[in-house]
């Protein structure tokens, strides 16, 4: 049997486990058909019949299994996963990218949305604490900003600082330091550390340095 460059977009959106049954009912109906009208054909002096009728069939089944490979290949492909880089490390439900080059704030943030990610934003203590512990003696780069010493800090993507972590200095830009989060001006050059929700990536998850 055949399947039109539509069905085949169609069949995309079905579930991968009723495209296989469905293929199933098919080659199942369409078997018993081709056997019937085979039985009706057949005498005793033409055996011959009954292999071609089989043949059919076979190749009938074996169309229906190259189908279900195929569905079944093009099915892990819509995961757009990434390839883990060994420049990520995971924790948690995040991955998170320490820089060894040095850029100020801004370039910094853009580095990482090229990567689909963000400057990095930490949920919880138990976070920065594995922040703290991954990253060197240098200064990061983080996401939180503000306007201006009368606003409130917030994270790249808008949402609000929970304050959980004092913030250091009068600066509009934060990072992570060894006094643990200070502020300071965007054209600063500093590293910086990007995060990224395991969606994107398949990476092994790593305990906390010691």
């Amino acid at each position: 049997f055949q399947i039109s460059k539509k069905e085949t977009a169609s069949c995309g959106s079905l579930p991968l486990n009723l495209l296989r049954f469905l293929a199933f009912l098919y080659l199942y109906f369409t078997g018993k058909k081709l056997q019937g009208k085979c039985l009706r054909i057949l005498s005793p002096e033409s055996p011959a019949k009954l292999y071609c009728c089989y043949a059919v069939i076979t190749v009938l089944a074996a169309a229906v299994i190259a189908l279900s490979v195929a569905l079944s290949g093009g099915g892990k492909n819509e995961n757009n996963h990434t390839a883990c880089s060994i420049d990520w490390i995971g924790n948690g439900s995040k991955y998170f990218y320490f820089s060894e080059d040095l850029t100020d704030w801004i370039s910094s943030q853009k580095f990482c949305v090229e990567q689909n990610a963000q400057l990095a934003q930490f949920e919880s203590l138990e976070e920065l604490d594995f922040l703290n512990g991954h990253k060197n003696d240098s200064a990061y780069w983080i996401g939180l900003h503000r306007e201006s010493t009368q606003h409130p800090w917030t994270w790249t993507d808008n949402t609000k600082y929970n304050d959980s972590v004092p913030i250091r200095g009068e600066g509009q830009y934060a990072y992570l330091s060894d006094r643990g989060i200070s502020s300071g001006r965007e054209y600063m050059p500093r590293k910086w550390i990007c995060s990224k929700p395991n969606s994107y990536l398949q990476c092994p998850v790593v305990s906390q340095l010691v």
